[in-house]
C-alpha cells in the first residue's frame, strides 16, 4: 500500500494507493464452478448488413466454448428480454446435446423490437437467482448494436444498483450506433470489460476470447474492508488499474464498510482509496490510523473471510501551517491518468454533437497528458484520430466515424499499457530501461514503480501460491 503519512497542517484529504494480487496456484486449484449467461441482442436494428447473422456465429461459438458442467442460460433481448434457453427455466448444465440445442434456438431468433438493456439484465439477474452454491462465478455477456432507447436512465441505473455483486458482465458495442457511455455504466457497475467491436465478423474471436478469460476466474467474489477511525469518512473507492471504475463501499459486519471488486483471475489490480475529515479534529505530529483495510473472499459457505494480511493506513497531521507536503509521485501519476481519461471522453463527446472546437481543445491535453505519462496505448489511439492543422495544433480528424471516437470513449478507462515504444517515445536522457520481475515489460520512465503491462511493483519479485494479497 502506498499511503504518503504527513499532511500538511491544513489538509483535508488523505489518500492511498492498494495494489491487490491474486495469485496463480502452485498446484492446479478445483475447478472453479461456473454460470454464464449470454446476452443477444436481437432489436430491429440488428436485421441489416448481416449483423443479426454474424452474431448468432459469435453466440455459437461461445456455447462450444464453455466447459463441460457450465450452467448456461441464453437471454435475446429487444424492448423487453426473453429467456430462449433453456425453456424449462433456470440454468442448463451444458454437455453435448445441450450445446446442439442452445445453438438451435440461437439459430431461430429473428430480429424486431427497440431496445432496453436494464430488461435484459434484470433477467439475467433472475436466472443466476437459481444458482444457489456459494462460491460459483456468474458471469454475463452482451453486445448490442443501438442506444438503450426504450427504457429511461434512471431505470438502468436502478437495475444496476439491484445487479452490483451480484454478477459479473462483459459489454461489447457493436458496429457504430451504441452509446459508449451506456457500456461504461454497465461494466463499471458489473465490474466488466467494455468493448468496440466495429467490425462485425469480428465478434465471433472475440466472444470466444472472452469466455477463455471467463474460465480463468479463480475467486467468485472479493471484497475491499475499510474499517474507519471515527474521525475520517469515506471520500470514494476508485479501481485506477487495469481500467478506471468507480466502486460504491457498502456497510457489512462490525463497522466494516465492504467494497465489492468484482470475480478475480489470476492478475493485478489497483484502487484508490481517498478519505476525508476536519483537520481540526487531528492532533499534531502524531501518528494515527486513518483506516484499517483487508481483503475478504468469498467462502463455500457463503460467508467473507480475510485473504489478507490487515494493512494499515496511518496519518501525521503537521504542526507547522503553511508547510507544504510534496505529492506521492504516484497518486500524481494515477490523478493525471484520470485527467486523460477525461479529456479523451470529452474530445469523443464533442465531436460527436459537433463541437469540433471543444473537440480540438480536449484533443490537445489529452495528447499532453499521454505524453508526459508516456501511456503508448492511449497515445496512438489519440494520434489515430488526430491530424495537424493550419496552425500547426492538433485537431480531431473532421472524417472520423462514429464508430473511432466511440472507441475513443470507451478505451479512455484503460490504464494498463504495454512496454514503451522506442520508436515513439524515446527514454529520457541518461534513464536506462528496467525491466518488470513478474512479466519482463520494460520501461525506461525514471521513477515509475509499478510496471504497465501487469500493475506490478518493480522491485518486487515474482512470486507464486494461491492467495489475494493486498499492499
Amino acid at each position: 500500500m502506498d499511503a504518503p503519512s504527513d499532511l500538511a497542517h491544513d489538509e483535508t484529504r488523505a489518500d492511498a494507493l492498494v495494489t491487490v494480487r491474486a495469485h496463480p496456484a502452485a498446484q492446479p486449484p478445483p475447478r472453479t464452478r461456473a454460470a454464464e449467461i449470454l446476452i443477444m441482442d436481437k432489436s430491429l436494428s440488428m436485421a441489416g448488413r448481416g449483423k443479426l447473422d454474424e452474431a448468432k456465429r459469435a453466440m455459437c461459438a461461445a456455447v462450444d466454448t464453455l466447459r463441460d458442467g457450465t450452467l448456461l442460460g441464453i437471454v435475446a433481448g429487444n424492448h423487453q428480454a426473453d429467456v430462449v434457453y433453456p425453456a424449462t427455466g433456470g440454468l442448463a448444465t451444458v454437455d453435448a446435446a445441450a450445446r446442439q440445442e442452445a445453438k438451435s434456438r440461437i439459430a431461430g431468433q429473428l430480429a424486431e423490437g427497440g431496445t432496453a438493456i436494464g430488461q435484459w439484465l434484470a433477467c439475467a439477474d433472475r436466472l443466476f437467482t437459481a444458482v444457489t452454491a456459494p462460491g460459483t462465478v456468474r458471469h454475463a455477456v452482451l453486445y448490442t448494436d443501438g442506444k438503450d432507447e426504450h427504457e429511461t436512465p434512471e431505470q438502468l441505473d436502478g437495475v444496476l444498483r439491484a445487479c452490483t455483486d451480484r454478477f459479473v458482465c462483459d459489454a461489447r458495442g457493436l458496429g457504430e450506433d451504441w452509446n459508449y457511455a451506456e457500456l461504461l455504466r454497465i461494466t463499471q457497475a458489473l465490474h466488466g470489460s467494455a468493448e468496440a467491436v466495429v467490425t462485425v465478423s469480428d465478434l465471433t474471436e472475440d466472444f470466444t476470447r472472452i469466455m477463455r478469460q471467463a474460465q480463468r476466474i479463480v475467486v467468485a467474489r472479493v471484497y475491499l474492508g475499510l474499517r474507519l477511525n471515527h474521525r475520517f469518512r469515506l471520500g470514494f473507492v476508485r479501481q485506477t488499474r487495469p481500467v478506471e471504475a468507480e466502486l460504491t463501499a457498502r456497510p457489512h459486519q462490525d463497522g466494516t464498510l465492504h467494497v465489492p471488486l468484482g470475480a478475480w483471475p489470476p492478475e493485478t489490480r489497483q484502487y484508490q482509496v481517498s478519505l476525508r475529515f476536519d483537520p481540526e479534529t487531528l492532533t499534531v505530529d502524531e501518528d494515527l490510523r486513518a483506516a484499517r483495510l483487508t481483503l475478504y473472499a468469498e467462502q463455500p459457505d457463503g460467508t467473507r473471510a480475510p485473504c489478507s494480511e490487515p494493512r494499515a493506513m496511518v496519518v501525521r497531521r503537521r504542526s507547522t501551517p503553511g508547510f507544504g507536503i510534496p505529492p506521492s509521485a504516484d497518486l500524481t501519476r494515477v490523478e493525471n491518468e484520470y485527467e486523460l481519461g477525461m479529456a479523451m471522453r470529452a474530445c469523443a463527446d464533442a465531436q460527436q454533437r459537433g463541437d469540433f472546437a471543444r473537440a480540438d481543445r480536449e484533443l490537445h491535453l489529452a495528447l499532453g497528458l499521454a505524453e508526459d505519462l508516456r501511456d503508448t496505448v492511449r497515445l496512438r489511439l489519440l494520434r489515430s484520430v488526430a491530424l495537424t492543422g493550419p496552425d500547426g495544433r492538433p485537431r480531431v480528424r473532421r472524417d472520423a466515424s462514429r464508430g473511432e471516437m466511440q472507441r475513443l470513449g470507451l478505451r479512455s478507462t484503460r490504464t494498463t499499457v504495454p512496454p514503451l515504444d522506442a520508436a515513439d517515445l524515446p527514454p529520457a536522457e541518461g534513464t536506462a530501461p528496467r525491466g518488470c520481475p513478474r512479466c519482463g515489460a520494460t520501461t525506461a520512465a525514471r521513477g515509475a514503480r509499478f510496471c504497465e503491462e501487469c500493475g506490478g511493483l518493480f522491485d518486487e519479485a515474482a512470486t507464486g501460491g494461491t492467495s489475494v494479497d493486498a499492499s
